[in-house]
């Protein structure tokens, strides 16, 4: 095990993808962590448990998945990168507190390793049905990023990712791994630390008196700053003004609301991370994610050995959802096929983008295990009928 002056690993190793999780978390710079015990997610705090006295910080096993989802934001607050993992049941305790950092724009990262439910459901099985909490699971309007992995080596670059992702943007990112992907074990490559790219989190250049933690700059986004660095600021999770004051008038909620909206735009719009193949020609094309995506892969080999057109879009960033590009495809294709270990939940975004331009076919289950490759090259057949 090589690892660079600070203990973060180096080099080429063989990991699962929880493991590979906790050494993004790591290389991004994250030094503080709290969770809860809870399959199949344990493994990603486990480790990061017996490494991180190797580099200096802190993890804290919770009460449960309430105060880890709170204790995480007090040490953003405090200066730290941090982050959390859990799985559904987990996941469900959370949301107050994901939509706490939602409002008060505090980046942190949130790990779903999803498994088959409602309630206690299958623990040690696959799904893919926390999709839509992952960006509707707290009340009220916010925006939120998730990305999800479909590999050990995702594992560890998009976790590093979403911490970029949270400072640039000032917000919660979701990182929503399954079963699957958790527990498969690959090589993954991790490079030497200065080529890895960090966002560092963008403290204020202004002085006391001038500074406001909610005044946005031309990205929409705002500086931060942090306890004892000799600001006084004010965090609330209430309505507040750029000062952080509570301001309990309908202006003020729709100027704040709107914001934390507005200011994941870019992703959608352009920049929204994805895999594609084939999309030249493509008279069908496959839309997928997470494991999923490399069953679908199988299916779409056979269906262009056929000689069916089919193409790839692989879901990369599943929110913001990547609406234009969906779009821009419906306006060319027969149809998508969107396989996932749900009972209809992308798909729906899937509709929503092709607006009637395309026909839109779901392969779908509840979880549990993953799909055969031929139920998708079956789907992709009928597309094109």
């Amino acid at each position: 095990m090589h690892a660079d002056p600070k203990g973060v690993l180096t080099g080429v190793h063989f990991l699962d993808g929880d493991h590979a999780c906790c050494e993004g978390t790591l290389a991004a710079g994250a030094r503080f962590s709290a969770g809860y015990p809870i399959t199949p997610s344990t493994e990603v705090v486990e480790r990061f448990a017996s490494r991180i006295p190797t580099v200096g910080g802190v993890f804290i096993q919770m009460e449960d998945e309430l105060a880890a989802s709170i204790a995480i934001q007090g040490a953003v607050w405090g200066g730290a990168k941090a982050f959390t993992v859990t799985s559904g049941p987990g996941f469900s305790l959370m949301m107050e507190h994901i939509g706490y950092a939602a409002m008060t724009e505090t980046p942190c990262v949130f790990v779903n390793v999803q498994r088959g439910g409602p309630s206690t459901g299958l623990p040690t099985l696959p799904a893919q049905a926390d999709m839509m909490q992952a960006r509707w699971g707290s009340h009220g309007d916010y925006g939120m990023i998730a990305l999800c992995p479909n590999s050990p080596q995702e594992c560890f670059d998009l976790t590093i990712t979403a911490f970029n992702l949270s400072e640039q943007y000032r917000t919660p990112v979701m990182l929503m791994l399954d079963e699957c992907v958790g527990h498969m074990t690959e090589k993954v490559v991790i490079p030497p630390a200065e080529q890895i790219e960090i966002t560092p989190r963008r403290y204020t250049t202004q002085t006391p008196a001038e500074f406001r933690l909610f005044e946005p700059r031309e990205d929409l986004v705002p500086d931060m700053v942090h306890a004892g660095s000799g600001y006084r600021f004010h965090v609330t999770g209430l309505t507040h003004d750029e000062r952080g004051y509570p301001s309990m008038t309908v202006d003020s909620q729709d100027r704040l609301v709107r914001r934390l909206q507005e200011k994941l735009k870019p992703l959608a719009n352009g920049t929204a991370l994805a895999e594609t193949e084939f999309l030249d020609d493509a008279e069908v094309v496959v839309v997928s994610y997470g494991i999923t995506s490399r069953v679908a892969q199988r299916a779409l080999q056979e269906a262009r050995a056929r000689g069916i057109k089919a193409g790839k879009y692989r879901i990369i960033t599943a929110w913001p959802f990547p609406q234009q590009r969906i779009a821009d495809l419906a306006a060319r294709v027969k149809a998508f096929v969107v396989p996932e270990m749900n009972l209809g939940q992308m798909v729906l975004e899937v509709e929503r983008a092709a607006a009637g331009k395309a026909a839109v076919i779901p392969v779908s289950h509840a979880g549990g295990g993953v799909h055969r490759p031929e139920q998708i090259l079956h789907a992709i057949e009928e597309a094109v009928r």
